[in-house]
């Protein structure tokens, strides 16, 4: 749910399968209904039906009722011409300044797992406008650097990324099942920026495999509405792919005798 509200009507998202796809539909059926889906396939403006996601950008179904069908280098000229809002990504492993590792898990001239590989996600993460992340929280994914920079976020920080001659803005949120994460402006490292309800501070610093920054007012993601739990039960076909559910953040009742914490009703979206 945190991760689908991110997304503001009006704006266009290239949207990686699974978890970002899925956000992305149910914030087209929620808060912005002209929000433009973009697949990687060539797929512009599809109509995703429900209990139906694809798993691939390459399948037919995929392209339901799309406004554009165009070769696959389009897209990526698009996002190169600054069409693209934002970028929707999964992650293997992030680390603190938001490079994301979907190729191996190791060394790499001896990986323990080897991982699907870039696809795209390094093209959407080097020129969509924006950068959104949903992943599970865990310390073997959240690591202090990780194993292979498939996907560039911050690099190592500060001005890094503009001196690569990335000139998008990069990664600015990251969604879990336990917080949303920004990066702190001028360092880029991550930085905890709210909650979701029954999680603590301590809860997400336990789970996360570097030293967090934490927002000096940390607050609190609202919970799921009882509507927008019906249109994700909807829609969800297994796209998350065993994925703890990243984009619902229901995690029980607060716990008794926990200050409240301010809600954040409207940032960007959130």
């Amino acid at each position: 749910m945190s991760a689908s509200r991110l997304l503001r009507d009006h704006r266009v998202v290239f949207a990686g399968v699974g978890v970002p796809l899925l956000a992305s539909v149910l914030a087209k059926r929620q808060q912005a209904p002209d929000l433009t889906i973009v697949l990687e396939g060539g797929i512009i403006g599809p109509s995703m039906l429900a209990g139906k996601l694809p798993i691939s950008t390459n399948e037919m179904r995929a392209a339901r009722h799309a406004a554009m069908l165009t070769a696959i280098a389009d897209v990526f000229l698009l996002a190169q011409r600054g069409f693209l809002h934002y970028g929707f990504l999964g992650a293997a492993q992030i680390d603190m300044h938001g490079n994301i590792n979907t190729s191996v898990i190791g060394p790499v001239e001896r990986p323990r797992v080897r991982l699907p590989g870039t696809g795209g996600a390094n093209d959407i993460a080097s020129l969509c406008n924006e950068v959104l992340v949903v992943t599970a929280h865990e310390s073997r994914r959240f690591v202090e650097r990780v194993d292979f920079v498939t996907s560039p976020g911050h690099l190592g920080g500060g001005d890094a990324r503009e001196k690569a001659g990335l000139i998008s803005q990069g990664p600015s949120t990251v969604v879990t099942d336990l917080a949303l994460l920004d990066f702190e402006p001028e360092s880029k490292r991550m930085r905890l920026r709210a909650l979701q309800p029954g999680v603590s501070v301590e809860d997400v610093r336990r789970h996360t495999g570097f030293e967090l920054l934490v927002h000096p007012e940390v607050g609190e993601l609202r919970p799921p509405a009882a509507e927008e739990l019906r249109i994700l039960r909807e829609l969800d076909s297994g796209a998350a792919g065993g994925d703890r559910e990243a984009t619902r953040g229901n995690h029980g009742d607060q716990p008794e005798g926990r200050a409240a914490r301010p809600v954040l009703e409207h940032r960007d979206g959130i």
